[in-house]
């Protein structure tokens, strides 16, 4: 979980500004400039055969058309030399994963020999399992809000958490080298495209199960330049704070405490996170695992952050309204949250009683 976290950091920080700038440079123009402008696109209709209609490709592929111009755009410059060898915007970087990748390769548990379970690896793992587990919960109302619905119940964030949970035991299974969770960055997404559909998120299922099957394929997307995907995380991440910070709108940004609060809560994670990157293995109680889970929990800093906010907003005097305890109960009542007439809006499409 940690890898994917650095990866994400070292991608932001090599983004160069001919190819990660073009990328969130168009981004923002296709997702927020001209998500109004159709383009005429030939259909077929069955009562009127072949017909011209005005499709709002910018608002529905944003992301796609960035991502497939910037990848040409790479491509030319590959071609003709203009990058240097060696760039991170050279398409050619990574061809040997094609090459070396098979057509077909079905996984299978187990593929590595079997399990091994040592106290350092549960203990670190557990420590990277309670930081993810925070941001899921964060992640979830967020995705919620960006879809309109309404905030999830405590019913529906259980589910969440056992399923990333069964998701980490089938991976250690196979053998994958990490554990599942809620990707921020598929978060960020949505509030880009705006489409939220449960439809989209079964064909993206479906197109990894192709990919871990499909071993060329896979390494198709693989390659793609790294500028191009830290230009994308410029702006997902950023939507996805976005979103996060929209909910303070329940408290009074007028108190002096409360700004005290987030101040703090937001600025001290980072500082220390990056100190603890900068300063590996200054951690030393005596406890090998202690020393790890403990450099895994300060080293995420929505976790520390969230720690502290809520500690200083216990232990500083405030009132209900000030906080925003009042409205926020008001807005957000998890008791049934997302029920209807026509049921639940996080129900599955069968099987709920026996789930209940």
């Amino acid at each position: 979980m940690q890898l994917k976290r650095y990866e994400c950091v070292v991608t932001l920080c090599e983004i160069p500004p001919d190819s990660g700038g073009g990328t969130f440079t168009l981004l923002t123009i296709f997702s927020q400039v001209i998500t109004d402008v159709t383009i005429p696109t030939l259909a077929w209709k069955k009562d009127k055969g072949i017909t011209i209609i005005w499709f709002p490709l910018f608002k529905l592929f944003p992301v796609l058309l960035t991502i497939v111009i910037m990848w040409a755009v790479c491509g030319i410059l590959t071609v003709t030399e203009v990058l240097p060898s060696g760039h991170p915007a050279r398409t050619d970087v990574k061809l040997n994963i094609i090459e070396d990748a098979p057509w077909f390769r079905v996984p299978y548990p187990g593929q590595w020999g079997a399990p091994t379970v040592s106290v350092a690896g549960v203990l670190g793992m557990l420590a990277g399992v309670l930081a993810c587990t925070v941001e899921s919960i964060s992640y979830y109302p967020t995705t919620a809000r960006m879809c309109a619905a309404p905030p999830p119940p405590l019913h529906a964030i259980n589910r969440g958490l056992g399923t990333e949970g069964l998701g980490c035991v089938l991976a250690g299974l196979w053998g994958s080298g990490n554990g599942t969770n809620t990707f921020g960055e598929n978060v960020g997404a949505i509030g880009v495209t705006k489409v939220g559909s449960r439809r989209v998120v079964q064909w993206a299922a479906g197109l990894m199960i192709v990919q871990g099957v499909i071993g060329k394929l896979c390494a198709v997307f693989i390659i793609i330049p790294q500028p191009i995907v830290g230009g994308l995380f410029c702006v997902m991440f950023g939507m996805i704070s976005a979103f996060g910070l929209s909910s303070l709108q329940y408290v009074n940004l007028h108190s002096s405490r409360n700004l005290y609060i987030i101040g703090f809560s937001l600025f001290f994670p980072l500082v220390l996170t990056r100190w603890l990157s900068a300063n590996a293995g200054v951690i030393h109680t005596g406890v090998d695992a202690l020393d790890a889970v403990l450099q895994v929990l300060l080293s995420t800093s929505i976790l520390v952050g969230g720690i502290i906010g809520c500690f200083l907003d216990n232990l500083i005097p405030g009132t209900d309204e000030e906080r925003g305890l009042a409205a926020w109960a008001k807005e957000m009542s998890l008791d049934a949250l997302g029920a209807s007439d026509e049921g639940d809006t996080y129900d599955f499409p069968v099987g709920m009683s026996i789930i209940r």
